[in-house]
């Protein structure tokens, strides 16, 4: 029992950690690869069957401890493992571009762009110039499909590589024409030289060429080679330094005839694309000379050269010494100096006329006439005419939902969105008109129960109810009425109907006295300070009501109205 427990200690410790070697172990070993090396003992195999190379170094031969603890010969953790490679696309391919060739359609399909007939897109995303009458209905010139293609999964190389999908075809195109534009140049050329030969005017342009040089060489003795005609105790080593990813600037135009590139400075001072036809603007480096004239240098050479005309006319100042009294002196010369113009400009507008020319309208006002004929009323609507149509995209727009009379957004209200036709702050919901604004608005205060003391609300009747409530009142009205007919209603009930009548028409006053003052009340309020009168219950006026109204009805045509409250 205790040799297996021996054992499989030992066993596990060679598993953890490398067995020491004696001397005697290590010397066999070299020994073994010094043969294999020679050819002269057989190579070692891996557990596929396979020999390998004596030569490899052991830095590639030998196995991590991470992989395969049992330490034998094997080269299987330098090749690629099965588990890890995944099917890549291939480094040249790339989205596929253009139409299909084989997708020419003749009929108009279902579920195709309604402007051009492809099925790859619809009409918003269609690229094609909008027709008058889309091939949804006419049927015709349908436009091929475009290639639809999946992503690409590239591999490590193929992700970054910068020349991925570059057509070559692009850039012999822009070779031929610079050909052409060459060879239109040289026919052109050719032309002219003929025309001066037929008329005899060649010989005279080669004698000024050939003067012309005679006189660059006659001076050239006393032309000062670039960089070196300098002082030494005035020398500046100011090296213009570059960064290396950046073009050189001898490699922009490589024409000998261009700007001069001064290596020994590493300035040039011209413009590279004056030969080219370039504009300026449009270059990336157009000279060193184009930096020194941008910014401050400008108005710095145009102070100096002021200062300079100012001293020759007896005005002590100068650049470096004054240059706040300089700045002060050149602004209000500038001021004097478009005084002094427009007063020369109004004395010649009135000797000599022609003011009116100058208040001319604007050219856009002058050129943007129609002869389209439109009258308006005098609230800005049309009477005669078209309306000018609104520009409008190809997009959708106001799209109405779920019977919203406006779109989502138009109102707001205590840092929320919502519609305003019905004040859902839910989006997406279905509408629900003037019952939901109610609905929503319930926290306000009606009209009524605000200036009044809270009354008990009372609960709907159903319809049945309302019915019989109107039956019961109109057999009260006949039984009035018959009454009414019948002479034998005596003086005592006459009496008591009286009193009851300016009992009530006693309330309607003070009734009527309470809603002036609440009227007048609110009148003196701010209109968004109101309170909200739309939940108020409206009912049809009694007769003492309707009398009280008239009682206390204020008439502007009596002339004793200006008396009353005094």
């Amino acid at each position: 029992m205790t040799e297996q427990t021996t054992t499989s200690s030992e066993g596990i410790v060679g598993l953890d950690e490398p067995k020491k070697m004696t001397r005697e172990d290590w010397r066999k070993k070299k020994e073994l690869e010094e043969q294999r090396k020679l050819g002269n003992a057989p190579a070692e195999v891996d557990e596929e069957g396979k020999d390998i190379n004596p030569h490899i170094p052991q830095y590639i031969s030998s196995v991590p401890w991470y992989i395969d603890p049992s330490k034998r010969p094997t080269l299987k953790h330098q090749r690629p493992q099965d588990e890890r490679q995944k099917q890549f696309n291939a480094i040249g391919e790339w989205y596929k571009r253009g139409v299909q060739d084989n997708s020419l359609a003749t009929k108009f399909r279902k579920g195709a762009c309604e402007n051009c007939g492809a099925m790859t897109h619809k009409k918003k995303d269609c690229l094609e110039r909008p027709r008058k009458v889309g091939a949804r209905f006419t049927g015709t010139s349908i436009a091929p499909d475009e290639h639809f293609q999946v992503e690409l999964d590239l591999d490590y190389d193929g992700k970054r590589d910068r020349w991925n999908g570059y057509d070559p075809e692009e850039h012999q195109r822009i070779v031929e024409e610079y050909a052409k534009v060459d060879l239109a140049k040289r026919t052109l050329k050719a032309h002219r030289l003929q025309d001066e030969l037929a008329s005899g005017k060649l010989d005279q342009t080669e004698r000024e060429h050939n003067s012309e040089d005679e006189d660059e060489d006659k001076y050239a003795d006393d032309i000062d080679m670039p960089g070196q005609n300098f002082d030494s105790k005035r020398r500046i080593t100011v090296r213009n330094l570059r960064i290396r990813e950046d073009t050189a600037k001898y490699l922009r135009n490589l024409d000998p005839n261009s700007a001069y590139y001064d290596p020994k400075t590493r300035s040039m001072r011209e413009n590279p694309y004056s030969n080219a036809g370039k504009n300026p603007d449009e270059v990336g480096y157009a000279g060193d000379n184009f930096v020194r004239y941008t910014g401050d240098t400008i108005t710095m050479a145009q102070t100096q050269l002021f200062a300079w005309e100012a001293y020759e006319r007896g005005s002590e100042v100068h650049l470096q010494a004054d240059p706040t009294k300089l700045e002060l002196l050149h602004n209000s010369f500038k001021v004097k100096k478009e005084d002094f113009k427009e007063k020369q400009g109004d004395s010649i507008l009135k000797k000599y006329g022609g003011e009116e020319h100058l208040n001319a309208p604007p050219r856009e006002l002058l050129l943007a006439q129609t002869e389209d004929y439109v009258e308006y009323s005098r609230h800005g609507a049309v009477l005669k005419g078209l309306e000018k149509a609104v520009a409008r995209s190809k997009y959708e727009e106001d799209v109405l939902i779920n019977n919203h009379a406006c779109i989502w957004g138009s109102y707001w209200k205590d840092g929320y969105w919502g519609y305003k036709c019905c004040h859902s702050m839910v989006k997406q919901s279905y509408c629900t008109g003037e019952t939901g604004v109610g609905i929503n608005n319930s926290d306000c205060v009606p009209f009524e129960e605000s200036l009044t003391e809270p009354q008990e609300e009372e609960v709907p009747k159903s319809l049945l109810e309302m019915h019989r409530d109107k039956m019961v009142k109109e057999k009260k009205k006949k039984k009035n009425k018959k009454n009414k007919n019948k002479k034998h209603t005596s003086d005592s009930s006459d009496s008591e109907s009286e009193e009851k009548k300016k009992e009530k028409l006693k309330k309607a006053l003070e009734a009527e006295d309470k809603r002036v003052k609440q009227v007048d009340a609110l009148l003196q309020l701010d209109e968004r300070k109101r309170p909200y009168n739309s939940l108020g219950q409206v009912k049809a006026p009694s007769e003492e009501e309707m009398e009280a109204f008239r009682m206390k009805r204020c008439r502007p045509d009596d002339p004793m109205a200006s008396f009353l409250g005094q």
